[in-house]
């Protein structure tokens, strides 16, 4: 397993949020993004995971509820990545996958757009 700080693999997450064209950030709303070492326990190879109401989803009723919140996890990209350009790389693909799901893309549409 490679090994990488946890600032340092923040600061890939910090990168491939800037790579993300401004016409989508501005549109982006009520989400934020962590970075933890393990996901849930029952589904330990889970690169990322959004939580939340996609953007596609939310109506005159979504008003003063907490953040969308997408997580990227460190351990399982460490695990599955042999070199730091590919972690760089997994954690690309990551966050952008998570933020298609907040624009409301599912799993299907990602996988044929070559984001899966």
């Amino acid at each position: 397993m490679l090994e990488m700080t946890r600032e340092t693999f923040e600061e890939l997450v910090s990168q491939a949020l800037d790579k993300i064209p401004p016409e989508l950030t501005r549109v982006m709303d009520n989400v934020a993004v962590f970075v933890e070492d393990e996901p849930p326990a029952d589904d330990p190879e889970l690169l990322g995971l959004y939580e939340g109401t996609p953007l596609t989803d939310r109506g005159e009723w979504y008003a003063g509820v907490l953040p969308d919140r997408i997580s990227i996890y460190k351990g399982p990209i460490l695990r599955l990545c042999t070199t730091p350009d590919e972690v760089v790389h997994e954690v690309a693909v990551t966050v952008i996958h998570e933020i298609a799901h907040h624009f409301g893309i599912d799993d299907e549409r990602l996988h044929e757009l070559g984001w899966g």
